[in-house]
């Protein structure tokens, strides 16, 4: 690590003000971790106002080859925003501004340390509909979704964050200010710069600012909690339902473990002979839904291994929603540590992931439970074990790597949303290979030659 000399501390400070930089051991470690429990302290924090101040301390940076980590909301899960050479953490929390709701043309222009929740509450006021919804919506920011590539339970009909970002100003790790794509719905003036940075987890430059793409708020809605006694059934029906011309803007999954840790959260839980659960939400033109949500009933119906329960009340749809997303946070009752994976697979590869998962639980004798946005392929895989058990520890490492081995003969993929960070690089080889990864590098060296962007992620030793 590069130590950063007391005078460039100070031309920093001249920079965002003394009320905007901290060296502060308390606030270090307040800035040296992210949802995956890795930690690292940074030297400086920053907290910039906009854009030319961002440009002029990247200047800085890039001459005296200090490591620069931006951060969001620090929700991430992978390790992401972990500053592992020190140097400066820029945090992004001041530039928060909506800037712009065009309600003609439907696109927002916002700056990335607006709460995802918040703006989706703005547009809506509008009339329209943001709908990328990852469970940490309430707190993350659209600049750390972006950076991440953030999904959420609407993905299966709506897509993921690269599908809403229509364009982006961003800085270099020169200083160079950029922008990229257009406020048009079209526009093919040289390269697709936009999805480059989009899922680049801060390595290739800083985000100030996103166009992004709105719709219309949907009309109508309707919620199904579908219960199965069967763990196989229940995977195989998330290709049933989409092969029966029915679409779910939310298809999600729950697996007996995650059922059992999240009951608590429900005034009316499922049998204790439930092995899995599937949550439905079709939604769109009241006429549709209504015949969608008739296609989906006589589907299921009569199938002794399914339970059906329609939601009668917005009361139950928002129960059945804080059981989904308190999963999370909820596992530490079965052991102290996880290991969080998102893995993604064909659709149709599901019922084999999640069958190969409950063997190897059974094999190494550990809890993992699965849930996730099944109806895209994206199982959430929580491997639980106490880090003080040195034994627990390799049971854990050892049943994360054979998830990885699994998934990618399956035709899957290591991160369906979470991106690759620290927790995730030793395996990248597992998915590409040399002249793959080879280039990426040098997409990296072209964009930030002196590697001060976030340093350390993303690529295997």
């Amino acid at each position: 690590m590069t130590a950063i000399p007391s005078h460039l501390i100070s031309r920093i400070t001249d920079i965002v003000g003394p009320d905007n930089v901290t060296q502060r051991i308390e606030d270090l470690h307040c800035y040296s971790y992210d949802g995956s429990g890795r930690s690292q302290l940074p030297e400086l924090v920053l907290f910039p106002g906009d854009t030319g101040q961002i440009s002029d301390i990247m200047k800085l940076a890039s001459s005296h080859r200090i490591p620069v980590v931006p951060r969001g909301a620090g929700t991430g899960m992978t390790g992401g925003i972990v500053p592992v050479e020190g140097g400066i953490v820029m945090v992004m929390t001041k530039l928060d501004a909506i800037v712009e709701i065009d309600t003609d043309n439907q696109i927002g222009i916002v700056e990335p340390g607006v709460i995802t929740a918040e703006f989706q509450s703005a547009v809506r006021k509008k009339g329209l509909f943001y709908p990328v919804d990852p469970a940490s919506l309430k707190y993350c920011s659209i600049g750390g979704n972006a950076a991440e590539c953030a999904g959420g339970p609407s993905a299966v009909k709506y897509g993921v964050t690269k599908d809403y970002i229509m364009g982006l100003e961003v800085v270099l790790a020169n200083g160079d200010i950029i922008t990229t794509g257009a406020r048009t719905e079209k526009s093919v003036t040289g390269y697709d710069l936009t999805r480059l940075f989009v899922g680049s987890e801060g390595t290739l430059g800083i985000i100030t600012k996103l166009i992004v793409r709105l719709l219309p708020i949907p009309a109508y809605k309707e919620t199904f909690l579908l219960t199965s006694t069967s763990l196989r059934r229940t995977t195989e029906m998330v290709s049933e339902i989409l092969n029966h011309n029915i679409k779910p803007c939310t298809l999600e999954y729950m697996d007996k473990t995650a059922i059992g840790v999240v009951s608590g959260f429900m005034d009316n839980p499922p049998p204790d002979t439930t092995q899995a659960l599937l949550i439905i939400e079709i939604d769109g033109e009241k006429s549709v839904v209504s015949e969608q949500a008739e296609m989906f009933k006589s589907l299921v119906g009569g199938q002794e291994e399914f339970i059906l329960r329609q939601a009668s009340s917005q009361e139950e749809v928002e129960q059945i929603w804080q059981a989904r997303r308190a999963i999370s946070p909820s596992v530490h009752k079965l052991r102290p540590n996880k290991i969080g994976e998102d893995v993604a697979v064909p659709r149709s590869r599901i019922p084999e992931l999640v069958e190969f998962i409950e063997n190897l639980a059974t094999e190494l004798n550990i809890i993992i439970l699965t849930f996730g946005h099944a109806g895209d392929g994206n199982i959430h895989v929580n491997i639980m074990f106490d880090r003080s058990v040195a034994e627990d520890v390799k049971r854990a490492e050892k049943a994360k790597d054979q998830l990885f081995k699994q998934t990618i003969s399956l035709g899957g993929t290591l991160s369906g949303e979470h991106g690759i960070g620290l927790s995730k690089k030793p395996f990248m080889r597992y998915e590409l290979n040399e002249a793959t990864l080879g280039l990426m590098k040098r997409i990296k060296s072209l964009f930030d030659p002196n590697n001060i962007l976030n340093p350390g992620k993303i690529f295997p030793a």
